[in-house]
């Protein structure tokens, strides 16, 4: 198959983008988490197209993309006002909220759950194709399954050049993780995935949540993904990421002592001096906006130097934290060195 590079920037591109989806195809598109991989979240034969593209296990559910939020409304058996006031603070944004699904959502998309994740991205490239498409769009991430997730075109076309019909160039994502994800079909509301949006943000709106345990722990032996990015290891590149918990001496004495072949560090913005092994940063320690825009960035590049062995600086699972911390931690595998 040949994949068509698309210029987000080009009407003519943009209308190309929605017939190919229109048609049943399937189309790399930014968004403002990170590039997804369209298709007709309506078609079911379409939809498994992704799964084939990605390597992914027909377990692990969908979200559903809209470009306005009157578009959910045939999605979702009702619209519970907690949903308006979510959509009111949050929606165009990196937010993604579950409802008891409607019968026109293929099994394909909620992975055979009676529940669907609905999405509302603010990337303009995003709605644009959506209203090209005439169609709602079902989209995980444009990456191999496992992998870091694309924030760049040229993720995409890494990974699948050949395997799609085209990919829609928008440039750099500015988010960097996937979007915040909460099911309102629980009492109280439950926080499933972190992401540009805040458990403190939520709280705002929503007063009591519930951070699921899988957030920060792998899934029970037998449990079902309940949202996209539960499975146990994910967003990971071929090196092996170790996750090192605790203050930068003792990071820093631990890594110099580790500096076989391979070793790479993933650290902090300044901290590449102290350190005896090749290091790659990921934003700025207390900038947790930019630890989320950078950090698969430098995972794919970990790969690109060959890394074997990637002792990577623990980040404070507080805030956008949160997001950085669970994305590193299954990347890590849950491998985790605790030091003092």
């Amino acid at each position: 198959m040949h994949t068509e590079k698309l210029d987000a920037g080009c009407p003519k591109d943009i209308a190309r983008a929605g017939e190919i989806l229109r048609n049943g195809g399937l189309v790399g598109i930014p968004t403002e988490t990170v590039y997804g991989l369209a298709a007709n979240a309506l078609d079911g034969k379409a939809v498994s197209k992704i799964f084939a593209a990605k390597g992914r296990p027909a377990d692990n559910p969908l979200i559903v993309h809209i470009s306005e939020f009157s578009q959910i409304y045939p999605l979702v058996e009702t619209v519970p006002p907690v949903a308006e006031r979510l959509a009111e603070r949050f929606w165009p944004g990196p937010f993604t909220m579950i409802l008891p699904k409607s019968a026109i959502i293929p099994d394909e998309v909620s992975a055979g759950l009676p529940t669907v994740a609905i999405r509302f991205p603010s990337h303009p490239a995003a709605q644009a194709v959506i209203d090209a498409a005439g169609v709602p769009l079902a989209a995980p991430s444009a990456n191999t399954s496992g992998k870091p997730s694309p924030t760049l075109a040229e993720h995409v076309i890494a990974d699948m050049a050949g395997k799609i019909d085209a990919v829609l160039d928008g440039g750099p994502c500015n988010v960097g993780v996937e979007s915040t994800v909460i099911t309102l079909a629980s009492n109280p509301p439950r926080l499933l995935r972190p992401g540009g949006i805040t458990p403190e943000e939520l709280q705002s709106v929503l007063g009591e949540i519930k951070i699921d345990p899988a957030v920060l722990n792998p899934l029970e032996e037998g449990e079902k993904a309940s949202s996209p990015g539960m499975k146990y290891k994910h967003y990971s590149p071929k090196a092996n990421v170790i996750l090192v918990d605790g203050d930068f001496d003792q990071y820093c004495d631990y890594v110099n002592t580790h500096k076989e072949e391979g070793v790479m560090a993933l650290c902090y913005d300044g901290e590449e001096a102290s350190l005896e092994v090749s290091a790659l940063s990921y934003g700025g320690e207390k900038d947790y906006q930019q630890q989320a825009r950078e950090l698969f960035d430098a995972l794919r590049e970990l790969d690109e130097r060959n890394a074997k062995v990637v002792y990577a600086r623990c980040p404070k699972p507080e805030g956008v934290g949160l997001a950085v911390y669970n994305r590193l931690i299954r990347a890590a595998g849950f491998e985790v060195i605790q030091l003092g």
